[in-house]
């Protein structure tokens, strides 16, 4: 196993140096091992005395291994060799970074494109089995996913109680539902949150059966875990959570952080992190936003006071000028990332166990469903893109050009970050993630990008609940099929637009300025937007 370490450089080493002993004396690394609920002050004691399973989950997951491995031999001898996992946010983060390190196959679902569901559909289901994974049993996306899996392999004569696995938390919902119609199911533990729930039946379940190790993720872990319970200046999670709740900048802390897989075996990292820390910290108009870059992103060589580059690398030993280094195999480092963001959260003074604000775009999502027709008709049509707008004056725009131009104007250029939102399918149109990287060399500012609807169950807390210096961009595409979601009055397409127009006027509501394209053809649509950028 490779060494857990954390190495930080310039401004970040000046944090460590300043917060360290406040740290170790107040015990805190203990503290949290032990389960104390009294970290993050009295007003956070309620649900933070419900959601530190986490601290144990290494532990407490082991009865889980034997069951996983058993069940995946049973379908192997069945033939069954294609797992689909049907999540959201941390249900499907975790699992992704966990099979892509291992290099095993699992088809990740996290989305209501019609086209990107129907291609899951498409593959060969006799070969096929799906888990189904929701912490509350109620999620919208997680029920029409799984309600077209029970179709599909009830018209295919397949029983789906034997190809549908269900995870979620004890006396969810889904759980009851499941039980009625002789599911198997996975519980996981309620006292660990959706974000940290990696090392959790959520984590286990569908990379164990897509072929992981996961007995060694837990040993990695475990073997990590009393070094970061100690209360030590060479403590890993002390370093690293101050480094990202501390580091000064010109213009005060530096709230951005930069996350850069730098040689690391662990495949897309980054995206994990991005969750767990921007839906912990982003609330109270405070918050930590996390950028996901690579070695050659524009962030890292355009001299942000308001960013530090944090650096996943395959040994921690140096690091370069106002930086972190972190190494470690990746049961190590879920554990490590999961202290350093509570760690954080108490430096800024942040409950990291609620999200506030994910509740109110599911709300307006719903409430667009219901009244379909209040999506706004577009401001105007250029080049088969349609052009809307939330809280930002398009009335003297006529193009899909200036329209870009006038949403990065409302962006700060001292703390400012651009958000874009792809609504589309990521396993067609994979190439729209390249906008990232355009926008960041245009605008010298950090620039995140999410699949949607995906990032709505984590970062999009960050963008209502946390600092008010966002300007965001939905990129949203009709589907070339779409799906009607059996016992439901909506299709996948009316489900995903809906989403999305929901989230724009959530936004709106908080004066975060939104611009909505809608490609009639998703290719052409972000070829064109390229274009732009050039």
């Amino acid at each position: 196993m490779s060494t857990l370490n954390v190495v930080a450089g310039g401004s970040a080493a000046a944090a460590v140096a300043e917060n360290i002993d406040a740290l170790v004396a107040d015990k805190v690394a203990s503290r949290i091992a032990a389960k104390d609920f009294t970290l993050w002050g009295k007003e956070a004691e309620a649900e933070s005395s419900i959601r530190l399973g986490w601290v144990t989950s290494a532990v407490d997951s082991q009865p889980l291994v034997d069951s996983i491995i058993a069940l995946r031999e049973e379908f192997k001898a069945k033939g069954v060799t294609r797992f689909i996992l049907c999540g959201m946010g941390g249900s499907s983060l975790a699992p992704e970074v966990i099979t892509r390190t291992a290099g095993v196959e699992l088809v990740v679902l996290d989305s209501t494109n019609a086209d990107q569901v129907g291609a899951a559909l498409a593959a060969d289901l006799s070969k096929t089995a799906v888990v189904v994974s929701s912490k509350s049993g109620s999620t919208v996306e997680t029920d029409s996913q799984k309600r077209i899996f029970e179709k599909a392999f009830t018209e295919a004569g397949i029983d789906k109680t034997d190809r549908i696995v269900i995870v979620t938390d004890p006396g969810s919902p889904m759980e009851k539902a499941a039980q009625a119609d002789g599911y198997r199911i996975f519980n996981a533990d309620a006292t660990v949150g959706g974000r940290y729930s990696a090392l959790t039946a959520f984590g286990l379940v569908p990379s164990g059966l897509a072929g992981a190790d996961i007995q060694a993720l837990l040993d990695s872990a475990n073997s990590a875990a009393p070094l970061l319970a100690s209360d030590s200046a060479d403590n890993p999670a002390l370093v690293l959570g101050a480094a990202l709740g501390a580091t000064p900048g010109e213009y005060g802390t530096r709230d951005k952080i930069g996350i850069v897989d730098d040689g690391t075996s662990i495949v897309g990292f980054g995206d994990w992190a991005e969750q767990l820390i921007a839906e912990s910290t982003g609330k109270l108009g405070k918050g930590i936003l996390p950028v996901v870059l690579n070695p050659n992103s524009a962030e890292l060589h355009s001299g942000l006071a308001d960013l530090v580059a944090v650096r996943v690398v395959a040994d921690a030993t140096t690091t370069r000028g106002d930086e972190v280094a972190v190494s470690g195999d990746l049961g190590a480092q879920f554990l490590l990332w999961e202290y350093a963001t509570v760690i954080a959260s108490r430096l800024i003074g942040i409950n990291p166990f609620d999200q506030p604000d994910v509740e109110s775009a599911k709300i307006a999502a719903r409430a667009m469903l219901e009244q379909r027709d209040a999506i706004a008709a577009p401001l105007f049509v250029e080049d088969s893109i349609e052009v809307r707008a939330e809280a930002l004056n398009l009335d003297a725009t006529s193009s899909v050009d200036a329209a870009v131009a006038a949403l990065l104007k409302q962006l700060d250029t001292d703390s400012g970050y651009l958000s874009i939102h792809a609504y589309l399918d990521r396993t067609a149109v994979a190439e729209a993630a390249d906008l990232r990287e355009l926008f960041a060399n245009k605008t010298r500012r950090p620039v995140t990008f999410g699949w949607a609807p995906r990032f709505l169950h984590s970062t999009g807390q960050y963008h209502k609940g946390g600092p008010a210096q966002g300007v965001y961009l939905q990129i949203v595409s009709a589907a070339k099929n779409d799906i009607a979601v059996p016992g439901r009055d909506f299709t996948f397409g009316e489900l995903i637009a809906s989403q999305a127009a929901g989230d724009a006027k959530v936004l709106a509501d908080h004066s975060r300025p939104v611009l909505t394209l809608t490609l009639h053809d998703a290719k052409a649509g972000v070829a064109a937007i390229k274009r732009i950028l050039a």
